[in-house]
């Protein structure tokens, strides 16, 4: 079962900052730079810990994970965005 979760990251080096971004974006959509939209397996969820663990500085940077629910129950219901909405992207033909 997938579960969304929230993950949000303030990383005080512009190198790692790039980094973080780049690793974070490959499992989730971004809703602003910092902030992403992630449904994971418990699996992915290990992966997507390790990855940024080796990544940041723990003494000076921060990545928060909140998990948010089912993905396809509470979790994709609980956002509430005020101001300019954010586009959903187009994820194009799906193969089932």
């Amino acid at each position: 079962m997938r579960a969304r979760y929230l993950v949000a990251y303030d990383v005080s080096d512009p190198k790692r900052l790039r980094l973080v971004h780049k690793t974070v974006r490959g499992f989730g959509e971004a809703m602003q730079y910092s902030v992403f939209v992630c449904d994971l397996s418990d699996h992915e969820k290990v992966l997507l810990r390790g990855a940024v663990a080796e990544i940041i500085h723990a003494d000076e940077d921060r990545v928060m994970i909140v998990h948010l629910g089912p993905a396809d129950g509470r979790g994709a219901q609980c956002f509430e965005i005020l101001g300019r909405q954010h586009a959903a992207e187009d994820p194009g033909a799906v193969i089932v």
